[in-house]
């Protein structure tokens, strides 16, 4: 769990390091990352932003490697995350503008919320009962809902992102992306729990059968005890000599 967790934390943890201290960042970028930025000189305005996408870089890789190393699946989300990082980190550090790196989040959110879209639409296949449809058994109209609250959650967490990105300050945006949408994802996951609740069947104890009780039923009516029922529809044998 810590793992999925590692990237992000890393990125608010350096970005807060070097925004304390722009200037010490501002030179150690231009000293490290000269050759692969435009011009060759890191502000002290944009070096957090771009040291803390090259570090998110590296531990978007690190965590990949440490999945292939220890036989894991990576999954598609994953790699996807790992090549808009590739990409959109790589126009942030080169033309040294947080801009690029500001589109990442929506970027992820969008995609998934594609794919969520296009597997049902198209394909007629729910990813979600795909993924938990074996421990959660839902009626197939409660799995087309939950696909189209994570469709709709994601889109709108994704224009969130650029609203908060575009309007206020990259601290702040940095704030948000850490805090803010990992806090708006706990809640919706809580709210999408409670909802499955209510359709989930009750686990209370099977009553007897119909006809087990009304066998019952049926004995002591005839004044017989479950011993003494007769099998074979034969009555009981009478000892001999008595009548």
């Amino acid at each position: 769990m810590l793992l999925d967790f590692l990237p992000i934390i890393l990125f608010f943890v350096s970005y807060v390091a070097a925004n304390a201290s722009a200037d010490s960042a501002a030179r150690f970028a231009t000293d490290h990352l000269g050759a692969i930025v435009s011009g060759g000189v890191v502000g002290r305005d944009e070096a957090p932003v771009l040291l803390a996408t090259v570090v998110v870089f590296v531990a978007t890789l690190v965590q990949i490697a440490l999945l292939l190393v220890a036989r894991r699946k990576v999954h598609t989300l994953l790699w996807v995350t790992f090549g808009l990082v590739t990409v959109l980190g790589g126009l942030t550090v080169w033309f040294h503008n947080p801009t690029f790196i500001k589109w990442k989040p929506s970027a992820v959110c969008w995609a998934m919320a594609l794919v969520l879209l296009t597997s049902q639409a198209v394909f007629g296949k729910n990813l979600l009962k795909s993924l938990v449809g074996k421990q959660l058994p839902l009626q197939p109209v409660v799995w087309q809902r939950l696909n189209l609250a994570w469709i709709v959650f994601l889109t709108l967490t994704g224009f969130a992102n650029l609203y908060v990105a575009f309007n206020f300050s990259t601290s702040i945006w940095v704030a948000f992306k850490v805090f803010g949408l990992t806090g708006l994802n706990v809640l919706f996951m809580l709210a999408q729990g409670a909802c499955i609740a209510r359709y989930l069947p009750d686990d209370e104890p099977v009553l007897p059968m119909a006809d087990e009780g009304s066998d019952r039923a049926g004995e002591k009516g005839a004044g017989l005890s479950p011993p003494d029922r007769p099998k074979g529809g034969c009555r009981r044998a009478q000892p001999e000599g008595t009548s």
